[in-house]
């Protein structure tokens, strides 16, 4: 497992609603410290829930098409 800190979080897209997990890396604090990586394309979450009903072990979402990310 990837060091640094797990958060259950809600992310919401224009079709979509995901609650996964999402590993904070090391030298980082918050969701957001991730999210404004430019390098960064994609947001990977694991044990997810879509839509309230399809569950997926991994889901890897691209940051251009999320609309909002709330922690849980």
């Amino acid at each position: 497992m990837p060091e640094g800190k797990k958060v259950r979080i809600r992310v919401r897209t224009v079709s979509s609603l995901y609650v996964g997990d999402f590993v904070i890396p090391p030298m980082r604090n918050r969701v957001s410290d991730v999210l404004n990586e430019e390098e960064r394309l994609f947001i990977n979450l694991t044990d997810v829930v879509i839509n309230d009903t399809e569950r997926a072990e991994f889901v890897s979402l691209n940051k251009n098409m999320i609309e909002s990310i709330t922690q849980l």
